[in-house]
């Protein structure tokens, strides 16, 4: 008989070390993009799903990209 797998949940502080940004800057995603949930709560620490790392990235990539085209560039 087998059990089911073992979900895997990432921590706020793993999500920013595998996406290589500040763990503020992720709180900050957190917090503005509120259809990003955790799973499932430990105590006061939240867990999020591979989907929520998914999006969470996207949204880091996604504001990098808009301040890149905001930024005044070089145009000849």
């Amino acid at each position: 008989m087998h059990s089911p797998p073992i979900p895997h949940l990432l921590t706020v502080g793993v999500i920013a070390d595998e996406l290589g940004v500040p763990v503020e800057r992720v709180c900050r995603v957190l917090r503005r993009r509120r259809h990003i949930r955790p799973a499932a709560l430990a105590g006061n620490v939240r867990l999020f799903s591979n989907d929520s790392f998914t999006q969470i990235r996207h949204e880091l990539s996604s504001i990098d990209t808009r301040q890149v085209s905001d930024s005044p560039g070089d145009q000849s």
